[in-house]
């Protein structure tokens, strides 16, 4: 075959859907649309939590009762006033610390309030022993069976106007308690009795007959105080009703005051704690509701549908679905290599097939052999059929119509050389091929 081989240009069309079809390539703006949901969500969620922290001020600074905290639950406010009236203020924050700073001190005064329960039955009693004067503010069970056992709880006050009615100093200087809070019950249900354990048991501020907002039980060494309504002496109701002048003259007759919160420091260390230790009751059960809700769900639309209907395998799809299925998730997801590359598969196979080399020849020997065959230059065909790179749609349908052109040449050149005479009847290998690269008849 000698001259050039000149082959019209034909447009690559896969069928009448695809040809009519455009790859767009989504746009910002188009993006953005798409998730607008997200982005008002995450919006509002923020603009919530900004609102949220501005109403609630913020995290709250300090612990209950604490005394070097302003926040309302705090106490700084008592020990302000107390400084200043000369009563020095230890604050410690373990029982050992308690124990070192009353034994410290002359006739000191404890303020204990164990909000979280951190103090054990040991360490209750122990408290008894430590100074003449102990006030505990908001006493739990544990507490009262150390401490004072004859003393039970009397539940919130209903009284609207608390007065002393008992001979505790306090109490009497005080005037009156804010109104409401919990309350303690005296077993005999009078003001001042005398139990079994020889302590003598007063309550001040009663609510009822049985129940008082304040009981004093005193033994001949020591003087313990059962406040159980704790904000008596919190930063925001100390200055309500006769708070404050009842805490200062609880506190105020020692020259010095420990403050004693406790901490995880006072738990008696017993090893790590196991999952069991760690997890609550409710788990269990939960996870065994939750557990048969699933299998009742499953059974449920499992069922819904009724059963199974039997289908002849294997089902026959249409290539023109599968061919337009594909091309529409090629062109959605913008994957213009990945279609190309899927043409060019198919058509090195097929060119390795109409030149005589087989489906498992080399790229390299089949792109010598079209070269040969149709005159074109090889870094041209292996151009066409591996290393140029589609910047966009257009450059897309340009290489897959240079390949539909690269297989007709093919096969015309193949077909002209099979009709000369003296031809071999396959293609000649690519170290047979002249120099130039091309066939002469």
């Amino acid at each position: 075959m000698s001259g050039s081989l000149v082959v019209e240009p034909r447009p690559l069309v896969l069928d009448d859907s695809a040809a009519n079809a455009t790859a767009v390539t989504p746009t910002v703006r188009e993006s953005v649309r798409r998730s607008r949901f997200w982005i008002i969500a995450a919006a509002g969620t923020v603009l919530v939590t900004l609102v949220v922290v501005l109403l609630v001020g913020g995290p709250a600074t300090g612990r209950w009762l604490a005394a070097d905290s302003a926040a309302p639950s705090g106490a700084m406010a008592l020990v302000a006033v107390l400084g200043e009236q000369g009563v020095t203020v230890v604050t410690v924050d373990t029982l050992a610390e308690a124990r070192s700073a009353t034994s410290e001190a002359a006739a000191p005064t404890l303020f204990v309030f164990d909000g979280d329960g951190f103090l054990d039955a040991s360490r209750l009693t122990a408290l008894g022993s430590l100074a003449p004067r102990t006030v505990i503010a908001a006493p739990d069970f544990a507490a009262l069976q150390a401490l004072s056992p004859e003393v039970g709880f009397g539940g919130l006050s209903m009284a609207t106007d608390l007065t002393p009615q008992c001979s505790v100093p306090a109490a009497a200087r005080a005037g009156s308690l804010s109104p409401g809070g919990g309350t303690l019950s005296i077993p005999e249900g009078t003001p001042e009795s005398t139990p079994a354990s020889g302590a003598t048991l007063t309550g001040c501020f009663p609510s009822s007959d049985t129940t008082f907002s304040v009981i004093e039980r005193a033994e001949a060494d020591h003087t313990l105080t059962l406040v159980p309504d704790a904000a008596v002496f919190s930063n925001e109701t100390i200055a309500d009703f006769g708070n404050a002048a009842f805490a200062l003259n609880l506190l105020g007759p020692s020259d010095t005051v420990v403050w004693y919160l406790p901490t995880l420091a006072d738990v008696p260390r017993t090893g790590p704690p196991s999952i069991g230790d760690l997890t609550p009751g409710s788990v269990t059960p939960t996870l065994i509701l939750l557990g048969l809700v699933a299998a009742a769900a499953a059974l449920w639309r499992g069922r819904r549908f009724g059963p199974l209907v039997a289908e002849n395998l294997p089902v026959t799809v249409k290539a023109s679905e599968t061919l337009e299925g594909r091309a529409r998730l090629y062109a959605r997801g913008n994957t213009r290599l990945r279609a190309l590359d899927a043409l060019r598969i198919g058509t090195v196979q097929r060119l390795a097939g109409r030149v005589g080399l087989g489906r498992s020849a080399r790229l390299d020997d089949v792109v010598h052999s079209v070269a040969a065959l149709t005159g074109l230059a090889a870094a041209d065909v292996r151009g066409v059929l591996v290393q140029e790179h589609p910047t966009g749609d257009a450059d897309l349908m340009r290489l897959a119509n240079r390949l539909q052109e690269m297989e007709r040449m093919t096969q015309a050149a193949v077909s002209a050389h099979s009709t000369t005479p003296h031809s071999a009847p396959h293609a000649p290998a690519p170290h047979d091929l002249p120099p130039h690269g091309r066939m002469d008849s």
